[in-house]
């Protein structure tokens, strides 16, 4: 499995699959929401008009400066673990490196889309178990997390 997933996302330099057993996934097969979620386009800022009485409509400058708000992305994690100990271990340490990052900040690497995003933490869904975490044994869970991207690229 390392072969087919390792390498494949980066937070601030480190393989998260190979440090933390955690990987991106989808709900369903052939799922893209992550992807989408990624290449959303952020909105615009709004432009001021001006908007006098006595003429119709509003006045904007002659060139209107494009900037972008800044937008948040959620991905969905799975994350594997041989044991229940190992599992918590790992939850409990990946959570709190996206909430530590590098002075806060994540630096989102997509090595097959060539594609860094600088983010930070902003909050995490309750992760929903793929195995009994109870009972001993391989588990797995998946969960959302969701980024805010400041400076959008996109």
């Amino acid at each position: 499995m390392d072969a087919i997933i390792g390498g494949l996302f980066l937070v601030n330099g480190i393989d998260v699959w190979k440090e933390y057993g955690v990987f991106l996934t989808e709900n369903k097969e052939g799922g893209r929401d992550n992807l989408k979620s990624i290449l959303a386009a952020s909105k615009t800022k709004e432009h001021t008009a001006v908007n006098i009485r006595e003429r119709n409509g509003e006045k904007y400058s002659d060139e209107l400066v494009i900037a972008n708000e800044a937008r948040d992305v959620t991905l969905l994690f799975a994350l594997y673990a041989p044991s229940k100990s190992e599992w918590l271990k790992k939850y409990m340490d990946f959570i709190s490196f996206l909430k530590t990052g590098e002075k806060g900040w994540l630096s989102l690497h997509f090595p097959q889309l060539e594609l860094t995003m600088r983010v930070y933490y902003l909050e995490s869904s309750g992760f929903n178990p793929l195995t009994y975490l109870w009972k001993e044994g391989v588990q797995a869970s998946n969960f959302k997390v969701k980024f805010r991207e400041p400076e959008p690229i996109i």
